[in-house]
């Protein structure tokens, strides 16, 4: 057992006594290079780990420089034996497991040295042979004095926190278009750099698998259902007006709902992605707002879709671009985006250059993930979110980029049909 010194001001017979160390649950961890390569699951050990080139990582931030004890829960079928090494700010240890049975044993990885407070990995690797199973892991232990204070996610969602950019609408104006241009300089999996959002929307690209990229453009129900579209009844439902060419259309939900629509298209990392929003109010209680993105293959401007939308009527509001990490299996990558020369076009043709935008962020990184930030960059804005990077972002701060005074001009839009 780990022994510690009591520091409250509590006067016992003896200073040493047993304490609990600072347990980091198992399903907060990160595998690599394969993240399906075991299972990972709230409130279990780890499972199914046969493949030696698997890793397993936790991160967290150290807040303060000293010695650190790690061990880590192992549970082993009797008379079983499992070699693992365990490596923590460059240096590393190996050790034999011997099965105990179903019962998790807490078995000692070593002592090392923090130099400087900071991130750290925690990495645990097999020595096994390949398809030889190196028992369920368990949650990973952590005393000494640079436990203390220590800073890690102990929550299953293992997402980088979502991060968010919120542009202030021209004051006294109707706003019928806005333009945004985005670039990723990261692009891992799972990841949705959204450029162009409104208050009944969102439009931006999509990395969806190593083979798969999309342009996406979505616009919210009427109402207030978070999750079925089943439930929404039609004086609430956005519905399609057209969409272009090679465009998928349907339903979303579980985010609110609405309609969604998406393009298939391998866009490149380090490429600057042109979007532009329209409104068009159509009476006193309907706006069919269109999304248009600029094919850098075709060298025009191509119609993702348009949709009328119930109970609104007016122009957009509420402009914003976000960066999402929606699937928490490699939460633990670092994204990036860069988002610039913003313009919005007022009802009477005038375009007006937006350079100020603050930051903000979900409930992730509120506690849980504190590796999100905004700034400006080579003349953008940028989001970046994960990476386990030291610092971070204040919510609401403000930022203001260069002026460009380059508008967009004459766009050359598809003709739109009349709803």
């Amino acid at each position: 057992m780990i022994m510690k010194t009591i520091a409250f001001g509590l006067l016992l017979s003896t200073s040493l006594v047993l304490a609990d160390p600072l347990r980091i649950p198992a399903h907060t961890a990160y595998l690599a290079p394969d993240v399906n390569g075991a299972r990972i699951s709230e409130d279990k050990p780890i499972r199914g780990w046969t493949n030696p080139e698997l890793k397993i990582a936790w991160f967290g931030e150290i807040r303060q420089a000293g010695k650190i004890e790690c061990a880590v829960e192992v549970s082993l079928p009797e008379g079983k034996e499992s070699k693992l090494r365990f490596t923590l700010a460059g240096r590393s240890k190996e050790v034999k497991v011997t099965g105990k049975g179903a019962e998790p044993q807490r078995v000692d990885l070593g002592e090392y040295s923090v130099t400087k407070p900071g991130y750290q990995q925690f990495r645990l690797e097999s020595l096994n042979a390949k398809g030889e199973d190196a028992g369920e892991i368990g949650s990973l232990l952590l005393d000494g004095p640079a436990a203390k204070d220590a800073h890690f996610n102990l929550k299953e969602r293992r997402n980088a926190a979502s991060v968010h950019l919120s542009y202030e609408n021209p004051k006294g104006a109707n706003v019928e278009a806005f333009y945004c241009e985005a670039s990723a300089e990261e692009d891992p999996l799972w990841t949705y750099y959204m450029a162009a959002g409104w208050h009944r929307g969102y439009f931006g690209m999509q990395v969806n698998s190593p083979t798969e990229r999309r342009i996406i453009f979505s616009v919210w129900d009427s109402g207030n259902e978070a999750s079925s579209r089943d439930k929404v009844g039609g004086e609430d439902r956005v519905t399609l007006i057209a969409k272009g060419e090679g465009v998928n259309s349907g339903d979303f939900g579980n985010e609110g709902t609405g309609g969604h629509s998406h393009l298939k298209y391998l866009w490149k990392t380090g490429s600057t992605q042109r979007f532009l929003v329209t409104a068009k109010p159509v009476d006193a209680t309907h706006t069919v707002f269109s999304g248009y993105w600029f094919h850098p293959d075709q060298n025009k401007w191509m119609l993702i879709s348009s949709w009328k939308a119930p109970k609104d009527g007016g122009w957009l509001k509420g402009l914003y671009s976000f960066s999402e990490n929606f699937n928490g299996q490699n939460g633990h990558l670092r994204r990036k985006a860069l988002f610039g020369n913003q313009w919005v076009r007022t009802e009477k043709g005038e375009w007006i250059e937006i350079s100020r935008a603050s930051f903000s962020h979900d409930g992730t990184g509120k506690a849980d993930r504190l590796d999100r930030f905004m700034g400006v960059e080579n003349g953008r804005f940028f989001l970046s979110q994960g990476g386990f990077v030291e610092g971070f972002t204040k919510y609401g701060t403000p930022f203001d980029r260069p002026v460009t005074k380059k508008p967009p001009g004459d766009l050359k839009l598809p003709p739109l049909p009349l709803p």
